[in-house]
């Protein structure tokens, strides 16, 4: 048990970092697919909304299929779809094309997003720790590697169908060679339904609950991703490369903290690492708001990034052990919505641009943390399963 437990971990990290690493060949490639494509930026934003459309879709028929199949069936699955279909983009010549391929892309990234994240929590049930941040921590260390390996394949003037289609046969042959270390299904002993009621199962309220709040708290991590760079450029007249820094900043700060929000929220509790994660993120977007210098509106959107690492991870952790038996569909749930939230953040701060300064609009996601850390208690009702045999060996 020990051993397998170790092996499913890996193959957890292994396809957390697959994801990041195929979503960023999509991003460093946007340029190359939007000019072959022959599309503007406006039409661009549009079809970027299908992508977002099917990651939901993906999401929602992946959660359920995870329970009935178990995570070790539909994580390959759905790897190996969203490695296929990250080469589609690449081919597309036509608006039409980039839709339909980016529909396809979207499925495919919700499809893998919701069983992983399924498959995490039940390592992390084996672990009786909290080990779900750190694997949020390899999703951008994809990313990121991903960023070097496009940058490099451009430079030397691959197309992004050769490229993209390298990263797909990649991705495929991962996705089989981690699949047989996943974890085979544990299913809790399932209540009888009572006389006259529906076998259906209904979501708790309280998955609702940590699914809004994953939507404010994804909203506040998309305006970062999509805004962080223009606050330092149009309000503080800060350099393009200078303006750059404000995301590289954000996104190193929450990536170091992922890896160690998995001890802190060991020592302290899930609660503490939402309630302080909120509030710090809360203080650190609003001094980079209100800041007249770059160097302090750097150390802002740093800390911002800080404070925000923890906290989905404790939201989506939460949702997968409120019941073992539904742990895909709660954390559809949760992730679905939040993955809204994440692409409601250019849709909700550009209209209010027209009405205030934009730094003064980050005072809406500063709200959202606020409202999360106040209402960190959501999380005290459950916790981390424990093992079901207590361990004297570490793993």
């Amino acid at each position: 048990m020990e051993t397998s437990l170790r092996k499913g971990r890996a193959a957890t990290f292994a396809y957390f970092a697959l994801n990041g690493f195929l979503l960023g060949m999509w991003v460093v490639h946007i340029p190359a697919v939007e000019h072959r494509a022959g599309i503007s930026h406006a039409v661009l934003g549009w079809l970027l909304l299908l992508l977002g459309l099917g990651a939901f879709a993906g999401m929602q028929a992946a959660g359920p299929l995870t329970d009935r199949a178990g995570a070790r069936t539909v994580v390959p699955l759905g790897a190996a779809l969203c490695s296929a279909a990250v080469v589609l983009p690449g081919l597309a010549t036509n608006a039409w094309a980039l839709g339909g391929a980016l529909l396809l892309l979207g499925f495919g990234n919700g499809c893998l997003d919701v069983s992983m994240n399924a498959h995490a929590v039940q390592v992390e049930r084996g672990y009786g720790r909290p080990v779900m941040s750190a694997f949020h921590a390899t999703f951008s260390i994809g990313g990121v590697l991903a960023a070097l390996i496009g940058a490099r394949t451009l430079s030397w003037g691959w197309s992004p169908a050769a490229t993209l289609g390298a990263a797909a046969v990649l991705g495929l042959v991962a996705a089989a060679a981690a699949a047989g270390a996943l974890l085979r299904p544990e299913r809790a002993a399932a209540e009888e339904p009572a006389a006259g009621t529906p076998s259906r199962r209904r979501t708790p309220r309280r998955i609702w609950f940590l699914a809004a709040l994953a939507l404010m708290l994804m909203l506040c991590e998309g305006v970062a991703n999509d805004w962080s760079v223009l606050h330092l450029r149009d309000v503080l007249d800060a350099p393009a490369a200078t303006a750059a820094l404000a995301y590289g900043a954000f996104s190193t700060a929450m990536t170091v903290g992922r890896l160690l929000a998995d001890r802190v929220a060991a020592r302290v509790g899930p609660v503490a690492v939402l309630r302080h994660g909120a509030a710090v993120a809360a203080l650190g977007l609003a001094v980079a708001a209100l800041s007249p210098w770059v160097p302090l509106a750097l150390a802002g959107w740093a800390v911002f990034g800080a404070g925000l690492s923890g906290c989905i991870p404790q939201l989506f952790s939460a949702a997968g052990h409120a019941d073992p038996n539904a742990a895909g569909a709660n954390v559809s749930r949760v992730a679905g919505l939040g993955y809204l939230g994440m692409l409601a953040g250019p849709a909700v701060i550009g209209p209010l641009t027209h009405l205030v300064p934009l730094n003064l609009t980050f005072f809406l996601p500063v709200a959202f943390c606020v409202v999360a850390a106040c209402t960190a208690g959501v999380l005290h009702t459950r916790s981390p399963a424990p093992a079901a045999e207590p361990r004297t060996e570490k793993v």
